[in-house]
């Protein structure tokens, strides 16, 4: 088993930044593969940046260039730092972690953005 516990969020105006953390404890050596997502009202769950065991990561295009992945190995922390937000980036945002045995979710954190 996996926990995820994510922190960081709150309100900000457009233009400005945050850094979202998701702590994870339990069977952390086994997880290969980490991820952000988010889900804004009325919309479904979609996937923002992940990064892999190796330390590869992928950022979505509606993102990119603006957000960041990155991971503490050594702490089990997964950071999302999100720079010039705008309002439609607005959503709860979820961490994910996937091992060999399945794929785990946090509770979520609200960001908002207001323009």
């Amino acid at each position: 088993q996996v926990q995820l516990v994510e922190s960081g969020g709150g309100r900000v105006q457009a233009g400005e930044s945050l850094r979202l953390s998701c702590a994870a404890s339990g069977t952390t050596d086994k997880i290969i593969y980490m991820a952000w997502h988010r889900q804004a009202p009325g919309k479904q769950r979609e996937l923002v940046a992940s990064i892999n065991k190796s330390g590869m990561s992928r950022i979505e295009d509606s993102v990119k260039g603006r957000f960041a992945i990155s991971r503490d190995a050594a702490n089990h922390t997964l950071y999302l730092q999100m720079s010039s937000l705008k309002p439609e980036d607005t959503a709860v945002y979820y961490c994910n972690a996937t091992n060999a045995y399945g794929a785990y979710w946090g509770q979520g954190t609200q960001v908002t953005v207001s323009s």
